[in-house]
């Protein structure tokens, strides 16, 4: 059962909650990592991505490009600590480049 919260708590607190009672938290990260690609992979790498998934602490990306596909596997760590750091937390574990 949902804790009650009382009238002199915040708005991120009773949002907090709500994500939580509402088991939310995976569709957010879903969004977020996605926001995060885009941010920080910028135009050049966006335009020849063709879906970004994340499944767990898995982070799927389709790419419509062999040649970029090659040269990002090259920096997946980076990649890993990027949208990391992105999203001040630990969530993702490994990226698949398909």
């Amino acid at each position: 059962m949902a804790k009650r919260l009382n009238n002199e708590s915040s708005i991120g607190d009773v949002l907090k909650e709500i994500i939580q009672v509402n088991k939310l938290q995976s569709g957010m990260d879903q969004v977020l990592v996605k926001e995060a690609w885009i941010t920080l992979m910028g135009k050049g790498v966006n335009n020849y991505t063709k879906n970004v998934l994340l499944k767990g602490n898995t982070l799927y990306v389709e790419l419509t490009s062999a040649v970029l596909r090659e040269e990002l596997s090259y920096g997946k760590d980076k990649i890993i600590k990027m949208i990391n750091d992105e999203l001040r937390r630990e969530l993702i574990t490994a990226v698949v480049l398909r």
